[in-house]
């Protein structure tokens, strides 16, 4: 979150948001909104009520959908924590349905020859591990 600098007013999708400690981050330390995502009914319920729990589920947008088939068109920051072969399958997704701006963070896989604007090293379980930004070019 703080390599995409979040911050008010901006729209934090997790696509694939598992229990949806991301977006709940999103919105409790950088007074975003969010959108948790997950093809999953269970970590939809989970990431619903751990948002409950921690009193913000009333800024945050659960969608129970195929990542690959949700409309990400008002998100202004997306976070990323897939595979690599589901990152390069959401790459072009990302490049034509966001707008020039919007930052993405994945961690751990990149995005192909997608060269990102920023790499971050971060230990996460003992380990060191890549979390990489991109932003949405100009067309």
């Amino acid at each position: 979150l703080q390599l995409a600098r979040v911050g008010k007013g901006d729209v934090v999708y997790d696509l694939g948001c598992g229990d949806g400690r991301i977006v709940i981050s999103a919105v409790r330390q950088f007074d975003a909104r969010g959108v948790c995502v997950d093809i999953d009914p269970k970590r939809i319920a989970e990431s619903r009520e751990n948002a409950r729990n921690a009193g913000v589920a009333n800024r945050i947008r659960f969608i129970n959908n195929d990542l690959l088939a949700t409309d990400i068109r008002e998100a202004t920051v997306v976070m990323l924590f897939l595979s690599p072969e589901l990152n390069l399958a959401v790459r072009a997704k990302l490049l034509q349905n966001l707008r020039p701006g919007t930052r993405i963070v994945s961690h751990w896989h990149d995005m192909g020859d997608w060269i990102p604007q920023q790499t971050l090293r971060v230990r996460s379980g003992g380990v060191e591990r890549p979390l990489y930004l991109w932003i949405i070019p100009q067309r």
